[in-house]
């Protein structure tokens, strides 16, 4: 079997969780069977991956429209595959021309639904309506989709009611056990200015609206003093929502100590450290299909603060694990708290609860690391993707 996978991130250039997703899916598939990775950007020397840069022609389009220039030669050299598999809307074009122009199957991994990402048209314009269309074209016409969790999976069926529920599956995100473990390595947390003697709260994500970071900080007002608040964060969206983050965080820094905040990618020896020394991980999420972020603090034996929405409850056991903050959201699909103070009290609390009580935080640590190998290690993920292809290929 030839699966040809059709991503927009692939190692190096990786930014999100699709492309995590990606790097680890592929790696164990390719145990098992012929993957040949079409990606976006710059060459890259690994045998079986070709990757594709903007056509010349639109290098100075849409953002959107130069990405569906893209699909279009990815899918022309997909010739021989015995099926596609493409990820994110960036690809998903490419996935379902590739089916009809070579008559194989198409599958779809949803880690991500455009109806669920309005403030996308703030970064793309117009380009937000042809991605949505890409999305909803691709989606509807794919031979599966898969759902990282049962919460997307009911996204996607709510979202585009055109599919067949028995053609979405779920395969949950997977977490490599070897790269993400504790690691006790309090000098290398000091070079990064964080006290590893003192309770820290440690968020780590982009500056974009989903991952709920202008709540978060809100939110650190109100914890005990002695707390630190650790953001590893970068990539904004918008100069907007920049803006915003910058100055909560500098009036929080007025009114606090221990405030740190890294904006550079850090390499996972690092990462791992810091996560490792944290009291406690957050995710203030108001979107979130999985979280693969979760599933690395949890590797590394932190515990876990989430919002309940989307798959966070499926990869946080609430007080085994972690703790779960309760929201009420808008049906509008912004995911926006329709009590906003509430929300971030109710969060203040839980992170509280959990810094409070360290010996707790390292109990449900160590239990998040024990539920991460149980339920998430990649050769369970790929044995579950290779289900999925088996069954399209034999219908």
């Amino acid at each position: 079997m030839r699966v040809d996978l059709l991503t927009r991130e692939y190692p190096p250039e990786v930014y999100g969780g699709a492309g995590v997703h990606v790097a680890e899916l592929v790696r164990a598939l390719r145990r098992e069977i012929d993957v040949a990775v079409r990606c976006f950007g710059a060459p890259r020397a690994e045998a079986g991956t070709t990757a594709y840069g903007t056509p010349a022609g639109l290098v100075d389009a849409n953002a959107a429209i130069a990405t569906l220039g893209v699909d279009l030669e990815m899918a022309a050299d997909a010739s021989g595959a015995d099926l596609v598999h493409s990820h994110t809307w960036y690809a998903n074009f490419a996935g379902f021309t590739a089916k009809r122009l070579h008559g194989m199957p198409h599958v779809v991994t949803a880690h991500s639904l455009e109806p669920l990402r309005p403030w996308k048209a703030e970064q793309l314009g117009g380009g937000y309506r042809v991605s949505s269309w890409a999305e909803r074209s691709a989606f509807e016409d794919a031979d599966a989709v898969i759902a990282v969790s049962d919460g997307m999976r009911r996204d996607i069926l709510r979202a585009y009611p055109a599919i067949e529920p028995g053609r979405v599956q779920v395969v949950y995100n997977g977490i490599d056990l070897e790269d993400w473990h504790p690691v006790d390595d309090p000098d290398a947390v000091r070079v990064l200015g964080v006290d590893p003697d003192r309770p820290s709260v440690v968020f780590v994500g982009r500056i974009t609206r989903q991952k709920g970071l202008p709540y978060l900080l809100r939110a650190a007002r109100l914890l005990p003093p002695e707390v630190q608040v650790v953001l590893c964060a970068g990539a904004p969206d918008t100069p907007e929502i920049m803006a915003e983050v910058e100055g909560l965080v500098r009036m929080l820094a007025e009114e606090r100590d221990g405030v740190v905040w890294i904006d550079r990618h850090l390499p996972r020896p690092e990462l791992s450290a810091l996560l490792s020394a944290a009291t406690t991980f957050v995710c203030p999420s108001v979107y979130e299909p999985l979280g693969i972020v979760n599933l690395e603090a949890m590797a590394c034996g932190a515990a876990v603060v989430g919002t309940a929405t989307g798959g966070i409850p499926e990869v946080v056991v609430d007080g085994v694990t972690g703790v779960l903050v309760p929201i009420e959201q808008a049906d509008d699909g912004t995911g926006t708290p329709l009590d906003p103070d509430r929300f971030v009290r109710d969060l203040a609390d839980a992170l509280t609860s959990v810094v409070s009580d360290p010996e707790r935080a390292r109990e449900m640590g160590a239990a998040g690391r024990a539920r991460a190998e149980t339920q998430f290690a990649w050769d369970r993920i790929a044995a579950r993707t290779l289900e999925v292809y088996r069954s399209v290929l034999a219908s």
